[in-house]
């Protein structure tokens, strides 16, 4: 800082001065003995610009090493600039030392949440590409291996695997656009039983192949939503149970209402969860006992799709027994405002 800069700072101080100044002088002139009135006005006026003066100047040697520091820490490239801030020597100076501190750490906040955030992408990423190799390498070894195989089967494994890169595919779509949601939903008036049935015909293949029985309850029940996001969210749900459900078992989704919500009730006779894993299901990237144990996951099925029904007003919730069952329940609460979405 400068001496003129520090003169600009002081400039209201100045104009005090100098109206001060004036008014004593006034006062001197209208004395009826000019002689003595004139001296007065030049001692008066030498005396208080020295003492003027010597405020202005021991103000900006005071203040001027608080701020050759302060420039020092900003040419400097030190990281952790916020904690080597010199000592305040007013309070107001205190207040501005304490509000960057706070943006700082604001920042370092936002960072660390961005970094954790990158993290995870890659997890996601470097899992996913692993997932979807699998098939890729299956259709590989069954073109290898294709002598003495019918033309049916061959189409009809390779189509297994095909639909599995789809979904691995829709699941990477909807991952990357989760944090763009507020820009790509529509709500409308949505038939349950259609989001359901078009699920169980997509994956009406896994259902017959592994002789699992399918129930849906009869009737009809709207609720507001999505209905793109929806039928990604119960798809999820639902593929989830094929995998963890064996040969022959049974799947069964019922559609409740009472006095505040609807929901979509999923029961499956698979494997069920262990009780420890429960409560983490719907964290990201979490595959629990079962995902290592059973089949190849990447755990984020159910995390994008508790994550998407928040967003959309809604919520789910999971029991399950290990060796029993599995019930995933859609809540759809009556009292919504969709204008907060974020």
């Amino acid at each position: 800082m400068s001496f003129i800069q520090h003169l600009k700072d002081k400039r209201f101080f100045l104009i005090l001065y100098v109206i001060l100044m004036l008014f004593v002088s006034l006062i001197m002139i209208v004395n009826d003995d000019w002689q003595l009135a004139s001296q007065n006005l030049l001692y008066t006026h030498i005396f208080c610009f020295f003492f003027a003066s010597l405020y202005v100047i021991i103000g900006y040697y005071y203040r001027r090493s608080f701020y050759l520091k302060l420039k020092n820490l900003i040419d400097s490239k030190q990281e952790d600039f916020h904690v080597a801030m010199p000592e305040p020597q007013s309070y107001e100076q205190a207040l501005y030392i304490q509000l960057i501190q706070k943006v700082h750490a604001n920042h370092a906040e936002q960072l660390q949440k961005l970094v954790l955030e990158k993290r995870d992408h890659q997890d996601f990423i470097m899992s996913w590409i692993h997932e979807v190799k699998l098939p890729i390498a299956a259709s590989h070894l069954l073109m290898e291996n294709s002598a003495g195989k019918t033309t049916d089967f061959l189409v009809d494994k390779l189509e297994d695997e095909l639909t599995k890169i789809d979904n691995y595919v829709e699941q990477a779509l909807y991952y990357s656009r989760i944090d763009s949601f507020s820009k790509d939903y529509f709500i409308t008036d949505v038939s349950l039983q259609n989001i359901v049935k078009n699920s169980v015909k997509k994956n009406a293949k896994y259902f017959i192949t592994n002789r699992i029985r399918f129930h849906l309850d009869e009737g009809e029940q709207f609720v507001q939503t999505d209905s793109k996001w929806l039928a990604f969210i119960f798809n999820q749900i639902l593929t989830n149970a094929l995998k963890y459900t064996n040969e022959g078992g049974s799947i069964s989704v019922l559609i409740e209402e009472d006095s505040k919500e609807k929901r979509i009730v999923i029961r499956d006779t698979g494997i069920g969860i262990k009780q420890e894993d429960l409560y983490r299901v719907f964290e990201r990237g979490f595959t629990g006992t079962n995902g290592r144990t059973h089949t190849k996951s990447t755990g984020m099925g159910l995390y994008l799709a508790k994550q998407m029904a928040l967003k959309l007003g809604h919520d789910i919730s999971i029991q399950s027994q290990e060796g029993m069952y599995t019930r995933v329940i859609i809540h759809f609460p009556k009292m919504r405002n969709y204008y907060h979405f974020n």
